[in-house]
């Protein structure tokens, strides 16, 4: 099939001599002289498209490719233009956080986040200090059941300094006069 220009659009061709042969005319080989007839052609009928395009309509996207190429270089090129380097902001220095327990004031689920002390031996504490009253030393966590020296060591790190006897006996000398 034979497709040819004319200025309102394409129409096909009147003759066809094989599919071969339109094939060939498309691709932009000459048609065999044999099958042309007597008739005479009309100089718009002689023009076979070599393209599926008009020349116009090849012009405008080709013109609207080279547009959006340009504009697509222009974005970016403003774009590295404008950048600006990022801010650095100062951060202060990352501070060790130290969990720190007060063995005579803390709440069983404190005492139970203390490294090998779990739940029990959490409520035991607790209860040996309503029991028996407040630790006066370290050490005096041993009376704790379930606590040994070597707990106590592993614990020193994680516990409050212990106040001075005077100070957890009487309440007036921990209350500040007024």
């Amino acid at each position: 099939m034979i497709f040819v220009a004319f200025s309102r659009g394409f129409r096909r061709a009147t003759h066809s001599c094989s599919p071969w042969c339109d094939s060939l005319s498309i691709m932009g080989a000459s048609r065999p002289r044999g099958d042309m007839g007597t008739r005479r052609q009309k100089p718009e009928e002689r023009i076979v498209m070599r393209w599926f395009l008009r020349r116009g309509d090849q012009l405008v996207i080709a013109s609207i490719l080279v547009m959006t190429v340009l504009s697509g270089a222009a974005y970016f090129g403003m774009q590295k233009m404008r950048s600006i380097d990022y801010i650095d902001i100062d951060q202060a220095p990352s501070v060790e956080y130290r969990f720190l327990v007060d063995v005579n004031q803390a709440d069983w689920s404190e005492l139970a986040q203390l490294p090998g002390v779990g739940e029990t031996l959490a409520r035991r504490i607790v209860d040996s200090r309503e029991m028996q009253g407040p630790f006066l030393d370290h050490s005096d966590l041993q009376r704790v059941k379930g606590i040994g020296p070597r707990t106590v060591e592993s614990l020193r790190g994680y516990l409050l300094p212990m106040p001075k006897a005077e100070a957890i006996a009487s309440d007036a000398s921990a209350v500040p006069a007024s």
